[in-house]
């Protein structure tokens, strides 16, 4: 008899790893979303993702090292992590779509370039 996949596609840390990541962009996007500095907010997204998949990476590799109990780093894992920042950063558009933009105040409209 045939073992079984010991890492299966459909199995619970898949799931977990496609939270965290989802999570772990919203979340940060979010903040930088808030930040005083334009440069933050301008690219939540982008930090929010990155942030995501650095900890997606920083947990593979302590998978590998034998930090955690597993079986080493796992490409499955990894592709549950980009595809929880995938559906994030899709979100993340969709709404930035659908939002409105703010109307000008005198004091922005000061400031800018269009």
């Amino acid at each position: 008899m045939e073992d079984p996949d010991p890492d299966p596609w459909l199995g619970a840390d898949k799931l977990e790893h496609f939270v965290a990541c989802l999570l772990i962009t919203l979340v940060v996007a979010s903040l930088a979303g808030r930040s005083r500095l334009s440069f933050l907010r301008r690219r939540n997204a982008t930090i929010g993702s990155l942030s995501a998949l650095a900890a997606g990476a920083a947990k593979e590799a302590g998978d590998e090292l034998g930090l955690w109990a597993s079986s080493g780093a796992s490409a499955r894992d990894a592709a549950a992590d980009l595809l929880g920042v995938l559906i994030a950063s899709l979100s993340l558009a969709l709404l930035r779509r659908l939002r409105p933009s703010p109307p000008l105040t005198p004091d922005r409209a000061a400031h800018s370039l269009v």
